[in-house]
C-alpha cells in the first residue's frame, strides 16, 4: 500500500509530465491542494482558473483569489453563465453536469490560445462512490483527475495540505449555491442571493460547516450536531437576522449537516 508521501510524489510526477496544465480551481480543499502541487512543479505553466458567477458566494470567491495571489499562482478569473442556462435552473438532478460543462467549455475556449495545455479538476478517490454528474462533464471535455490518479482520499489531502501550510487544510466542505434547492425546485437568482445572505450570517456567527436549504419562504438550517447548543443560545438573534433576508420561517434540521443533501 502506498504511503501518502508516495502518493504525493506520484501526483507531482504526473503533473510535471504534462508540461502545462490548467486547474479548475475553486478555493476548496481538493482543488487548492492540486493547484499548489501544480505550481510547485510547473510554476507559471500551471494556470489556475476560477469561475465567477452568482452561484459562488462573493466571500468564497474573494478568499480563493486572495490565497492564490498570496502564493504567487498564475490565476485567471473567468465569467461562467450556468445561471443563464434553463437546464441548470430547472434543477432536475443533473444541475452539476450543466455547471461543470459550462466551466470546462469556457476553459477550453480561453486556453485555445495556448498549445498543449491539459485541463484538470480536483476529483478524488472518495468521489468514486458518489453519483457525480460533473464527472461526466469532465469526461466529455477530456479533463484529467490527477488526485484520483494518485489514489488520494480527502483525509490524506487534508494532512498533505497542512504540511504545505495551506489554509484550506481544515476548511469545511462547500458546494455551489444551486445545491441549496431541493431537486426539482427551480432555481432563481433572487433566491440564490437570499441563500447567500442567510449563510453569510451563519458564517459571521462562527459556524464552520453549514447549509441553508431553501424551501420557498422557509429556511432549513443544517449545521453539525455539536453546534446545536450554540445555535439554541443564539436562536433569537439568528432567526431575526435570517428573516430579514426574506424568509418567514427559520428551522433547524435535527438530522444535522448532510453532505450532498438536496431535499
Amino acid at each position: 500500500m502506498k504511503t501518502i508521501e508516495k502518493k504525493e510524489q506520484s501526483l507531482l510526477d504526473e503533473l510535471k509530465s504534462y508540461g502545462a496544465i490548467a486547474v479548475a480551481y475553486s478555493g476548496g480543499v481538493d482543488s487548492t491542494y492540486l493547484a499548489d502541487c501544480a505550481h510547485e512543479v510547473l510554476g507559471q505553466n500551471a494556470r489556475m482558473i476560477i469561475a465567477d458567477s452568482p452561484s459562488i458566494p462573493r466571500a468564497e470567491l474573494q478568499e480563493a483569489i486572495d490565497m492564490a495571489t498570496a502564493r504567487g499562482w498564475n490565476l485567471r478569473v473567468i465569467q461562467t453563465n450556468e445561471h443563464l442556462s434553463d437546464e441548470y435552473l430547472e434543477n432536475k438532478g443533473d444541475r452539476c453536469f450543466h455547471c461543470k460543462n459550462e466551466l470546462f467549455s469556457k476553459m477550453e475556449t480561453i486556453l485555445s490560445e495556448f498549445d498543449d495545455v491539459i485541463l484538470a479538476h480536483g476529483a478524488i478517490e472518495d468521489d468514486k462512490g458518489d453519483v457525480r454528474p460533473g464527472t461526466q462533464a469532465a469526461a466529455n471535455h477530456c479533463v484529467v483527475a490527477p488526485l484520483q490518479n494518485a489514489g488520494l482520499y480527502k483525509k490524506e489531502i487534508r494532512i498533505l495540505s497542512e504540511r504545505r501550510g495551506l489554509p484550506t487544510a481544515e476548511k469545511a466542505s462547500f458546494a455551489c449555491l444551486g445545491s441549496r434547492f431541493p431537486t426539482g425546485t427551480r432555481i432563481d437568482l433572487e433566491s440564490m442571493t437570499q441563500v447567500e445572505k442567510a449563510e453569510s450570517i451563519l458564517k459571521a456567527h462562527g459556524y464552520a460547516q453549514y447549509r441553508v436549504r431553501h424551501h420557498g419562504d422557509l429556511c432549513r438550517i443544517e449545521i453539525e450536531p455539536t453546534d446545536f447548543d450554540k445555535l439554541m443560545n443564539e436562536r433569537t438573534e439568528l432567526a431575526a437576522a435570517i428573516k430579514a433576508t426574506g424568509y418567514k420561517f427559520v428551522t433547524l434540521d435535527l438530522g444535522g449537516y448532510s453532505m450532498g443533501s438536496s431535499a
